[in-house]
């Protein structure tokens, strides 16, 4: 069998990175440093590059983050009362697993949005299906979902994904509406699947910011049970980069 015929057959079988490997090493002729085994070895190995690869990108561009940023982009020199230590925990996939939930507050600028992004892009990285939205753009499409009759379907989706980013939670009024909203999300999620909520608010003022009593001690009870809690503090971070 001729190398193009296998060439050929692997791209029928869309063994794409094994094919493309395959090739670079009859091209360049460095078929001889390889023992059989070494070789077979390589096209594997390039198989599984090309295949994480391609299921990272599709992790990230369905994800559809704020912010195209990684966790090695984090910033820990200027004084934002930032736990590294813990940052680095949360860099594995342990607090995922376990279903915990990240809640992050601090003032304008501070980098809540970045920080939540970076967290969601290492998740990616690890294997696993985030989504970002801000809260009132997602209370407005579920809104708008119940209305035309796809809430349960749109539920269905967001409950499949590991990581859940509501951001700027609070920042706009929460209708009665969009709280029962994220009282039905929370409940799905409860125990099997992680939340990461950025605000401007501290926690004691969420209970607050919800108003309805009932629902409130509800919601904060679900997300404030098994969580970190990051309070970042300090200066706008857009404005020391300016």
């Amino acid at each position: 069998m001729t190398n193009e015929a296998t060439m050929e057959k692997m791209k029928q079988m869309k063994l794409n990175g094994m094919r493309q490997a395959f090739q670079t090493t009859m091209h360049t002729n460095i078929t001889h440093n390889f023992t059989p085994d070494e070789l077979i070895a390589h096209l594997v190995d390039a198989e599984w590059d090309e295949r994480y690869n391609r299921k990272l990108n599709r992790l990230i561009k369905a994800a559809n983050f704020r912010y195209d940023v990684s966790f090695e982009q984090i910033d820990f020199i200027h004084s934002r009362n930032l736990d590294k230590n813990l940052m680095l925990r949360l860099s594995q996939s342990d607090w995922i697993e376990k279903a915990e939930n990240i809640l992050i507050t601090g003032p304008t600028g501070v980098g809540k949005s970045f920080l939540a992004c970076a967290l969601g892009h290492q998740a990616a990285i690890l294997g696993f299906s985030v989504s970002y939205a801000s809260c009132i753009k997602l209370f407005s499409r579920l809104k708008f979902a119940k209305a035309d009759g796809t809430y349960d379907k749109e539920l269905k989706k967001l409950k499949k994904k590991y990581i859940l980013i509501l951001d700027d939670f609070g920042l706009h009024p929460i209708d009665e509406q969009s709280k029962l909203i994220l009282l039905e999300l929370l409940e799905d999620r409860y125990a099997q699947h992680s939340m990461i909520i950025t605000s401007q608010f501290p926690l004691k003022s969420w209970h607050e910011i919800i108003a309805n009593p009932t629902v409130a001690d509800a919601i904060c009870d679900r997300l404030f049970h098994n969580s970190y809690k990051i309070d970042l503090k300090g200066e706008s971070m857009r404005k020391k980069k300016t």
